[in-house]
């Protein structure tokens, strides 16, 4: 069976390939043929995606889908995100979440107990899409109620550089005052930034 692998990270900072040996492996293991690779850095609440749009062009009816999780193919908004839904099912797509055990069903041929797994997969899927949107929404709010706070407090402030610059800097900064004793590793991870990022910003807060 043909697999599409699709690779998402949302700054410069990361590298889309990150997960790429990974997923080669799980499509080797369940014995996948892989068609094409794509990978962009850009943000998962964008729909519009270069890749992601070429991969859904040519993509052809009974091939896979495969991302590394949920969060990688979408932090969409919940209409964005039906879109994008309706998509895949339109083109007659599987898709296969390798972090989500009950999606790897969707590789093996269906009797009743494959049915079954469907309903179940669709509900997680479902769930962690509107974890991931839930997630990027609080961010949002915890950015922005940090830079008002900022402002509140020193009303010549002004943010220098890009906004998404400063916005990701309040995320970061943010993070490292509420969790002192978390790695830099972990930080990076849920600001989805490099590991560079946070140790620059670190050395900029010292």
């Amino acid at each position: 069976m043909n697999a599409h692998l699709y690779l998402r990270a949302s700054t410069k900072d990361q590298d889309a390939n990150r997960a790429r040996i990974a997923l080669e492996a799980f499509a080797g293991d369940k014995g996948l043929n892989i068609v094409d690779v794509y990978a962009e850095n850009i943000s998962g609440t964008k729909l519009n995606r270069p890749e992601l749009m070429r991969l859904l062009d040519t993509a052809q009816p009974g091939e896979i889908l495969l991302c590394e999780s949920v969060d990688r193919l979408s932090r969409l908004s919940q209409t964005d995100w039906e879109t994008l839904k309706a998509t895949i099912k339109a083109k007659g797509l599987k898709l296969v979440i390798a972090d989500l055990p009950t999606s790897h069903m969707m590789v093996k041929d269906k009797g009743i107990t494959g049915q079954i797994m469907d309903v179940i997969n669709d509900m997680l899927i479902e769930l962690m899409q509107t974890m991931a949107r839930l997630d990027q929404d609080k961010r949002v709010e915890r950015i922005n109620q940090g830079l008002a706070n900022k402002r509140a407090a020193e009303p010549e402030w002004k943010p220098s550089g890009k906004g998404k610059n400063v916005a990701l800097h309040e995320q970061v900064k943010s993070l490292m005052q509420e969790h002192p004793t978390m790695s830099a590793d972990k930080i990076a991870k849920l600001a989805e930034c490099g590991v560079a990022t946070v140790y620059r910003i670190k050395r900029e807060l010292a």
